[in-house]
């Protein structure tokens, strides 16, 4: 796993903070200087933060622990989408299930109930059903498709969290704290870096950015991943 240089986090405009105005005063640490009104991250701290939160990662997925992606955010939906399926974890892209981890009984059974309709379909078994019952079937897959498509594979509640933005994510934050749920996530000049175990200062607003950086933590996961078969 190769971590990004200075440059190419500054083409990818990761170190483009949000206005004055916005900003979090515990984030002072994390800006080098203010331009036009804007603040900028201090690049230094984001590659040795990404290296933090990285070497976390990869040794909580070799010990068998697994990471959930959430990125609801429109622009950053696809690339968290993207790199979850990657590195082979669950992610949230649609909205946050409010219960994901402090009632997780209730979620099993929507991912049961989702997978048993794909299931059934895809061997046939609605063939026994007029087309207005398909039909129905259908939309009732459909909508758990939005919801919970993205946690097929997803048996407990997670170790880690990737988060994209823990502004607009503050629920599944709070239900993660709750669990002891540790979490790795972006953290722009808006965002108290405290709520993060392991926050990433990072602009999360850019496509580039958020790939950049997302790219990482999939590399991690997969390091250790090769890390555990090895053992």
């Amino acid at each position: 796993m190769s971590l990004p240089t200075m440059l190419e986090l500054l083409q990818s405009g990761v170190h483009f903070g949000h206005q004055r105005s916005r900003w979090h005063p515990k984030m002072k640490p994390y800006v080098f200087t203010e331009r036009g009104g804007v603040q900028v991250i201090d690049l230094e701290k984001t590659v040795a933060k990404l290296e933090q939160a990285a070497s976390f990662i990869t040794e909580l997925v070799s010990q068998g622990g697994g990471v959930l992606f959430i990125g609801t955010k429109k622009q950053g939906q696809a690339i968290i989408e993207k790199y979850a399926k990657e590195s082979g974890m669950p992610y949230v892209t649609e909205r946050w299930i409010g219960g994901m981890f402090t009632n997780f009984a209730s979620v099993s059974r929507l991912i049961k109930k989702y997978k048993r309709l794909k299931e059934d379909k895809a061997s046939g078994a609605w063939a026994k059903y007029t087309k207005k019952e398909q039909v129905a079937l259908n939309k009732e897959m459909e909508k758990l498709e939005k919801i919970v498509g993205g946690l097929e594979e997803m048996k407990k509640i997670p170790e880690a969290v990737f988060v994209l933005d823990a502004k607009r994510e503050k629920t599944a934050i709070n239900e993660a704290r709750k669990r002891k749920v540790k979490i790795v996530g972006f953290c722009d000049t808006n965002i108290n870096p405290e709520l993060l175990d392991y926050p990433i200062p990072a602009n999360d607003d850019a496509t580039k950015s958020i790939e950049i950086i997302t790219r990482v933590i999939a590399e991690a996961i997969k390091a250790g991943q090769a890390k555990q078969a090895q053992n």
